[in-house]
């Protein structure tokens, strides 16, 4: 069999992401004192609004250890407030404190200037064939984890 690592699909994108994120990671902690599960919670809570942390579990696609750890992290600096969550008592709604939105403010436009940096190797065409291609995967990986 000839197996070529590097032409392997999982490896390729793993190897994209790692690069991205630690280039990312970099920052965020030197700037902001955040980890990149930290600051996807945040992401996630600073675009759709309260969330319990199985929700950000779902959305993040991070393990629960990792989510919690994150929560308990951002909950611990003030930057994520807790409330009751009505429906189930064994949760809490999360969402980000003033503090937390103050600091989502800044962190945002750091996080679409290097999106922006790290992207400008594609051209407009590109950047939408890739988005188009990625979503394709994840929905082929979704349906085949359903069956």
């Amino acid at each position: 069999m000839n197996f070529l690592l590097d032409d392997f699909l999982p490896y390729q994108l793993s190897t994209s992401s790692n690069a991205v994120s630690d280039l990312i990671a970099s920052e965020y902690k030197s700037r902001f004192g955040l980890k990149i599960p930290e600051w996807r919670v945040m992401a996630v809570l600073g675009t759709r609004g309260a969330s319990t942390q199985r929700h950000l579990v779902e959305a993040t696609l991070m393990d629960k250890v990792t989510v919690n750890r994150a929560v308990k992290n951002l909950v611990d600096r003030a930057l994520l407030d807790r409330s009751p969550n009505s429906a189930d008592g064994r949760s809490h709604h999360l969402l980000l404190s003033s503090t937390g939105r103050d600091l989502y403010g800044q962190i945002l436009p750091a996080a679409q200037a290097m999106d922006k940096k790290i992207m400008a190797v594609l051209s407009a065409e590109e950047k939408a064939e890739l988005a188009a291609m990625l979503a394709k995967i994840k929905k082929s990986a979704d349906t085949i984890a359903r069956a």
